[in-house]
């Protein structure tokens, strides 16, 4: 950061105080939201797999289902901060339903995602959720999105193959556990073996996604369910994971080399927020929108981030350095960090 007094200027007291009674998360809504989205998701994918191929049917559906699945499979970034102990039932059947069937059962961002919030990892190299894309070349994001066209096929090959292989090969087994079972965007990031916050269950959620996996399979071999199953779950994975990574690259600034740590209020600066309207909720769905101010206050549930949001605009005495995170939408975040990665390269 240029000016190394912004962060002494940040009003953080007045900030928490107005935002005090916003912590606690109400349980009714994260069902009633996960429900109503995963329905919607899986009756999208069976009304497309059965609609005419390419027909105006199948891309509305296919389109539904992109953005249900999507809003739905974020709820592993409400897991990752729920007090421990807590949602227990929420966390099973969001793994049934959700989590396992993608690929990305719970624990892959369980333990992971709370180190991203630690000051002595944040924008460090040791943080797996990120990399310094403003100070590299534009290319380097352009890559990154493209991987979503792998990333499908990995997380496929990891459960199905890895998870089998593992157990029969001791080594292989650390090796997976530190470089394959994380949902994260740096290549180096290793994971540590005591990296779990809730999901001490991971090893039977791993396998009940191998046995998935397994079972959807062997039914497309033996052609108890079609072909174009596959296909539609590979072409809807892809899909989410192209709009997850542009939400990505819009969610920080990314200046921060990886050289040094960064303190609340830098990690602050160094986020977005992008408080749109109705269509912005659903590229950065369950209050991503607001992930600066999720980075302030990690332990603000979702449903109230918006609401934490107008209270520190209108109620800080200044809140000059809090609108600074402020982007106007999608491409304006995005040509904001393109631009910054070409002037730094030139």
């Amino acid at each position: 950061m240029s000016d190394s007094n912004l962060p002494a200027d940040f009003p953080l007291h007045e900030a928490h105080a107005l935002v005090r009674d916003l912590m606690t998360p109400n349980p009714w809504i994260y069902w009633l939201d996960f429900l109503f989205h995963i329905t919607l998701s899986w009756t999208a994918f069976v009304i497309a797999l059965h609609s005419s191929f390419f027909s105006i049917w199948q891309l509305l559906a296919c389109s539904v289902a992109v953005l249900a699945f999507y809003r739905s499979a974020i709820f592993v970034h409400e897991l990752a901060h729920l007090k421990k102990g807590t949602f227990t039932v929420f966390r099973l059947a969001w793994n049934l339903i959700c989590g396992i069937p993608l690929m990305i059962p719970s624990f892959t961002y369980d333990g992971v995602h709370n180190d991203h919030h630690k000051r002595d990892v944040y924008g460090t190299s040791k943080d797996g959720e990120y990399l310094p894309f403003a100070t590299q070349r534009p290319g380097e994001m352009v890559r990154y999105v493209l991987l979503s066209f792998m990333l499908p096929l990995l997380l496929v090959a990891r459960f199905l193959l890895l998870t089998p292989l593992s157990y029969l090969i001791p080594p292989l087994r650390k090796l997976v556990w530190e470089r394959a079972s994380s949902l994260t965007i740096n290549p180096n990031y290793k994971r540590a073996a005591n990296a779990v916050r809730n999901d001490h269950n991971w090893r039977l959620q791993e396998f009940a996604t191998f046995m998935f996996a397994l079972m959807v399979v062997t039914s497309v071999a033996l052609g108890v369910l079609p072909y174009q199953a596959l296909a539609l779950w590979y072409v809807i994975a892809v899909l989410i994971f192209i709009l997850n990574s542009l939400r990505t690259l819009a969610a920080h600034a990314y200046r921060n080399p990886g050289d040094r740590t960064l303190g609340l209020a830098e990690q602050y600066l160094d986020s977005v927020n992008i408080p749109g309207n109705f269509i912005t909720g659903l590229w950065a769905p369950v209050g991503l929108r607001y992930h600066a101010t999720h980075h302030l206050f990690m332990s603000l549930p979702y449903h109230n981030l918006g609401k934490a949001q107008q209270r520190l605009v209108r109620g800080l005495n200044d809140n000059t350095l809090y609108l600074q995170t402020v982007r106007k939408g999608l491409w304006d975040a995005l040509t904001r960090i393109w631009k910054e990665a070409a002037a730094s390269t030139r």
